[in-house]
C-alpha cells in the first residue's frame, strides 16, 4: 500500500507550508508547517479496522453529502466524524478490485485544506473543480 500513501502524501505535500509527522502512529498533514499546525488530513492504514482509508476535515455539509452519495467509499471516521470530518477508503470497495477516485480524492484534500489553512494560505489554493 505505499503507493497509495505516496499518492496522498503528494496531494498534501503539494499544498503551500504543508507539514508531516506522525500522529498516532500514522503519517498526519497540517498547515501551516510549525508547531502549533493545524491537522487537516490523517491516514488510516487499518486504525480501527481491516481497511486503508484517510480522515480529513471538510466544510460544512461535505460530510454528509458524500456519505449519503456514496456509503462503500465514505465514512464517518471515529473521533472527529462529529466534528464534521470525512473518512475515504483508499483500498477499493469491499469485492472489486476499483481503487479510490484519485480526481475526487485530490479535490477532497484540497477543500480539506482551505478548511483549515489560514486565510492567507486558503487564499493561494483554487477551489476544486
Amino acid at each position: 500500500m505505499n503507493d497509495v500513501l505516496d499518492r496522498v502524501r503528494a496531494l498534501c505535500t503539494a499544498l503551500p507550508e504543508v507539514g508531516e509527522k506522525l500522529s498516532h502512529g500514522e503519517p498526519t498533514w497540517f498547515v501551516p508547517a510549525t508547531r502549533r499546525g493545524r491537522t487537516f488530513v490523517s491516514y488510516a492504514d487499518h486504525h480501527h479496522d481491516d481497511r486503508v482509508a484517510f480522515w480529513c476535515a471538510a466544510p460544512p455539509g461535505a460530510q454528509e453529502e458524500l456519505v449519503a452519495a456514496a456509503p462503500q467509499r465514505y465514512f464517518h471516521p471515529p473521533y472527529v466524524g462529529g466534528r464534521g470530518w470525512v473518512g475515504a477508503w483508499l483500498d477499493g470497495e469491499p469485492g472489486t478490485p476499483a481503487g479510490p477516485d484519485w480526481d475526487e480524492i485530490a479535490e477532497i484534500v484540497t477543500d480539506a485544506y482551505r478548511t483549515v489553512a489560514p486565510a492567507r494560505l486558503a487564499a493561494d489554493v483554487a477551489p476544486p473543480g
